[in-house]
């Protein structure tokens, strides 16, 4: 006599034959008082495919504008197939997205695609990061001045930023749902950097000037002001220390200040 299976060795199964058409039903799955057949738990299998093209739908609703709905479905189709959820948590799938765009042979004739994608994803995170108070323009001013170099600032959960070769943050803004006729010609071969944030529970959509880009990644990623400030400065003379570091704060892009180990 075989061993019942435990209810976790039932589950997994249940999920592996959810999402491999070539699995057999579960053992012990019944519909009614009959066992289930195989071609209603297809019907099922189906409807968790389908459910997956449509997070994925609402996820990059852009990149889905960018290429229209067919395309779209096909190229998402393909990701559910290959990719499956790693967490029960729904608005997590995706992840891995614009990696498989990058290697979706048919989307390569639009190569800012993976970045645009990216983008997105990058605007989900944003949306439902911790909710953390972020540094404000007084409390930066209160910093003593003359230990303003040493200062290392703490990203805001909600800050995100995509940098790419191509103008990813113009395509994103011209076919976001707020301009549902994109007007005007972009450069696509233009490189970006894209700052998304979320001040006062808004996910905004920020493309920084060139001149401030580095400066921009480096505070972001935990250099010290002074020396950000030296390294944009030298990259392109044009950039303005108090502009740019005033510019992220505004867009609430960091959250404490830590100076020489006090946090303020």
């Amino acid at each position: 006599m075989s061993a019942r299976p435990t209810l976790q060795s039932w589950s997994r199964a249940f999920a592996a034959a959810l999402t491999d058409p070539a699995a057999p039903v579960p053992a012990g799955l019944e519909t009614g008082n009959t066992p289930a057949d195989r071609l209603r738990f297809a019907v099922y299998r189906n409807n968790v495919h389908v459910g997956l093209v449509e997070a994925l739908r609402r996820a990059f609703p852009v990149v889905e504008r960018v290429v229209g709905d067919a395309f779209f479905t096909a190229m998402a189709r393909d990701y559910v197939t290959h990719n499956k959820p790693t967490s029960p948590v729904l608005i997590l799938y995706g992840d891995r997205f614009a990696a498989f765009i990058a290697a979706f042979a048919p989307a390569a004739r639009l190569p800012y695609l993976p970045d645009l994608a990216r983008l997105e994803r990058a605007w989900l995170e944003s949306y439902h990061a911790a909710d953390v108070a972020a540094l404000g323009v007084p409390a930066l001013a209160a910093l003593d001045a003359a230990l303003l170099a040493g200062a290392v600032l703490t990203p805001h959960p909600a800050a995100r930023v995509v940098r790419s070769s191509y103008a990813v943050g113009s395509i994103w803004s011209a076919h976001s749902a707020a301009r549902t006729h994109p007007s005007g010609r972009i450069d696509a071969g233009r490189a970006e950097t894209v700052l998304v944030t979320r001040p006062e529970a808004r996910v905004d959509v920020t493309i920084i000037p060139d001149r401030d880009a580095g400066f921009v990644l480096d505070v972001l990623a935990g250099t010290p002001l002074g020396e950000a400030a030296v390294r944009a400065s030298q990259a392109n003379p044009a950039f303005d220390f108090g502009t740019a570091l005033t510019g992220l704060v505004r867009k609430g892009a960091l959250a404490a200040t830590t100076t020489q180990g006090a946090v303020t």
